[in-house]
């Protein structure tokens, strides 16, 4: 992982990796970053945060990276440089600060963190992890599914043969 290993540069993208999910905040300079941060979000809040999946608001704040990422790991992650073209610069930092203070409409599944900075640096909001977390949880519903139709047909078959048995 890159973690630490080259400065950002404006507008650049910080995934930081809170233990089972990530938080994602955009790179403004002079070591600061703009995010949206629901009011369980922080550095030292653990298992916490997790709670912001309840949170139907969160606020735009503009805060050191140091401070935000605490003693977890981060790195610069522009995950979708290669399928967006990016932004003037100028332009996510202009719309970055405008949001400064704001308080935003929050949902884990279409308006988190990850939405937030990826509209500012692409114009397309987009969460690589909500997806991954769908994809899982229709991977697990499906495999469930054939599991539970496995199992019905085995009954199915087997308990004609039990009923077949007992009426001779």
């Amino acid at each position: 992982m890159a973690t630490y290993e080259k400065k950002p540069k404006r507008g650049d993208l910080i995934e930081i990796f809170r233990g089972s999910y990530q938080h994602w905040a955009i790179y403004v300079g002079e070591g600061y970053v703009i995010h949206l941060a629901p009011p369980s979000e922080h550095a030292q809040a653990g298992a916490y945060s997790m709670m912001s999946v309840l949170c139907d608001k969160a606020t735009v704040k503009k805060e050191e990276l140091y401070e935000v990422a605490g003693n977890d790991e981060y790195c610069i992650n522009n995950l979708l440089d290669e399928k967006y073209e990016t932004r003037p610069v100028r332009e996510i930092l202009r719309d970055a600060h405008r949001f400064l203070g704001q308080e935003l409409s929050y949902c884990v599944f279409r308006g988190n963190c990850e939405h937030f900075v990826t509209e500012l640096r692409y114009g397309k909001p987009q969460s690589r992890q909500v997806r991954k977390a769908v994809e899982t949880g229709v991977g697990v519903s499906l495999a469930a599914a054939a599991i539970f139709a496995v199992l019905a047909a085995a009954a199915a078959i087997f308990g004609s043969k039990d009923k077949q048995k007992r009426n001779q």
